[in-house]
């Protein structure tokens, strides 16, 4: 009984769950039927995970192998990773997920009474379709009952699953993992973080093992981790300190002046809320259990720049370790500089090619951020903020910061669907994906037919505390060099507002 979705829409959705993004600019419950949720997103919710996991092998077998001229056959390691870790997983969380409340049926929305009736007034209308005023001028209204409610439904739980598992992010109903029926209990908001960060953690095992030095896989993990912990603790800390607009009006402490109660759920509280905004933005997940755009400006800062790094902080299935080991070539190249020598990784030399393709896959993703975010706020037709200033532009730069970095989250504050965001985040999503993809594959090729360099007491080791602290720099160097100038006239900004009024 749903009406036919537009075709921006149907543009921008299909692009969005093809690329592993799964940014929804519609409400699922009023939008998509139970079997185009399952048919057509579920799938792409597999396929899409399993191919950044094809592409992430293809690069490590081209550091690993020697001489080499082929790094695998695709459609083998898509296969590999959907059969044999993505579906298996997705069946064990579902029906955890299922002892936990979420839903899982095909029975049509139910109708029930509410254990508690409202009313509300509403405004009457003449009939030419005009809101109908009395002779004083003031609106005519009317009491409205409401005894009933309409409870969506639907196989949500497998969707869940996969969403979550697959870093895809992309919810069921409207307010995703905020729905109870999506995320009811504490127990499975556990779960779902867990399910967020298992995969691209456990990537980096894969990597060190398929490689021949688990050290190297360690040395990754940490750089992420080390990152991941400062942030979640500056967010935690944002969203826990006292609003200073609701402690001068002196409402209760309870409600906003001991933290930001503001659009999170009372069953998660502040710390979850802030956890998973978090894991979501750090993993390329893009699911939510708390509303982004109500965090302070500084909580909402900390997500939004976690995007812009690139997602490399875990990142998507696959991706985000792909993307991590082109900062690491990156690092790798800069550290031979300083010590004079031709900079190696894993016994291959990495040569201007490499370096090449590793900076168009770097900074192909910022550049789409920032000439998106200036186009919205230069035209018309980006003008569908809910705030003027400083946190409209940050609506609009978190949804080209989300897009542009396949992560699908968003500040909910922008209409986005509408023919003009549709295209232009479809195209950031479309060339974020793909233009990422096609200089990694050209870097595995190239350093599979490489021969491999005896190591020396000139090599610099890769693995050591001090190339992990080395690493973590240049991912933040790069961040911080191409966002700050954009965060400061948002969220910073705002943060400064905030203060001073």
């Amino acid at each position: 009984g749903l009406g036919a979705v537009t075709a921006d829409s149907s543009f921008n959705t299909s692009v969005s769950f093809v690329t592993n993004t799964n940014w929804q600019g519609y409400g699922g419950e009023v939008t998509m039927s139970y079997l185009s949720q399952m048919l057509a997103l579920g799938t792409q919710n597999f396929v899409s995970a399993a191919t950044g996991m094809a592409v992430l092998v293809a690069l490590i077998r081209g550091l690993s192998r020697r001489s080499a001229s082929t790094i695998g056959n695709f459609w083998v390691d898509l296969t590999r990773s959907t059969l044999y870790i993505l579906l298996p997983l997705a069946v064990i969380l579902a029906l955890a997920l299922v002892s936990q409340g979420v839903v899982q049926t095909f029975k049509p929305y139910q109708s029930v009474t509410l254990t508690q009736p409202l009313s509300y007034d509403e405004a009457t209308t003449d009939a030419a379709g005009d809101a109908a005023m009395s002779a004083d001028g003031k609106p005519i209204t009317k009491s409205v009952q409401v005894t009933e409610q309409v409870l969506p439904l639907g196989p949500a739980a497998s969707q869940i699953a996969i969403k979550q598992l697959g870093t895809n992010g992309g919810g069921f109903f409207n307010v995703n993992s905020a729905h109870p029926f999506e995320n009811p209990t504490p127990f499975s908001n556990f779960l779902e973080v867990l399910a967020i960060l298992l995969i691209p953690a456990a990537l980096c095992w894969t990597f060190g093992d398929m490689v021949g030095d688990r050290r190297q896989g360690w040395a990754v993990l940490a750089a992420m981790v080390a990152i991941f912990v400062v942030l979640l603790g500056a967010c935690v800390w944002a969203e826990s300190t006292a609003n200073p607009n609701i402690t001068a009006l002196g409402v209760d402490s309870s409600f906003g002046a001991a933290g930001n109660m503001e659009g999170k759920e009372t069953r998660f509280g502040i710390a979850n809320s802030a956890l998973w905004a978090t894991a979501t933005t750090a993993a390329s997940n893009g699911s939510i259990n708390a509303m982004h755009d109500s965090f302070t400006p500084l909580g909402g800062l900390i997500p939004m720049w976690l995007m812009q790094l690139g997602e490399v902080v875990f990142g998507g299935v696959g991706c985000g370790l792909y993307g991590m080991l082109m900062f690491v070539i990156v690092a790798v190249f800069v550290a031979g500089l300083m010590v004079g020598r031709t900079p190696e990784y894993l016994g291959k030399k990495i040569e201007p090619f490499e370096m090449k393709m590793a900076a168009l896959a770097v900074l192909m993703p910022c550049a789409l951020v920032l000439l998106g975010t200036a186009i919205a706020v230069t035209v018309p037709q980006g003008a569908t903020t809910s705030n003027p200033g400083a946190h409209g532009f940050s609506q609009i730069l978190y949804a080209f910061s989300s897009a542009s970095n396949n992560n699908g989250s968003a500040f909910a504050g922008l209409s986005a669907n509408n023919p003009f965001y549709n295209t232009a985040l479809g195209i950031c999503m479309f060339l974020s994906r793909f233009w990422l993809i096609v200089p990694v594959l050209a870097i595995a090729g190239s350093l599979a037919a490489k021969r491999s360099v005896p190591t020396t007491a000139g090599t610099l080791p890769t693995h050591t505390p001090v190339f992990i602290v080395m690493l973590i720099c240049v991912v933040i160097i790069v961040g911080a060099l191409t966002f700050v100038p954009a965060l400061a006239l948002g969220p910073i900004v705002e943060q400064l507002q905030l203060q001073g009024r």
